[in-house]
């Protein structure tokens, strides 16, 4: 059975949105569409790098390292975007913004030849 689309958007200076079907986890899926929204690490839900506010809409979370995300902080909305399966359209806010302008950097330096 193939599951729905849905609409992911993440706010932020450099925001923007995709798309992820409700059997793949939110990171794996940006990824896929070339894009660099959410920081990227172990995506096994160790590291933390791609820690996210859930603003708005439905999703479930596989099981995600203590270390990174407390049981306070989940039931807040935080969770680890590579552990994160939408059940509906959802709108993030990255937690890590200092990691996306580094990234974005070394994005530039790369596309420049440097």
């Amino acid at each position: 059975m193939l599951e729905a689309d849905y609409h992911i958007e993440v706010e932020g200076k450099d925001g923007g949105s995709f798309n992820c079907a409700g059997d793949d986890r939110a990171l794996l899926a940006m990824e896929h569409q070339g894009q660099h929204l959410i920081p990227v690490g172990c995506r096994r839900g160790g590291c933390g790098i791609c820690k996210v506010k859930v603003l708005s809409g439905e999703y479930e979370t596989l099981v995600m390292s203590r270390a990174q995300v407390s049981e306070e902080e989940e039931a807040n909305g935080y969770a680890l975007a590579c552990r994160l399966m939408p059940r509906g359209d959802l709108k993030l806010s990255v937690v890590n913004q200092i990691w996306i302008e580094r990234r974005k950097e070394q994005l530039q330096k790369r596309q420049l030849g440097g």
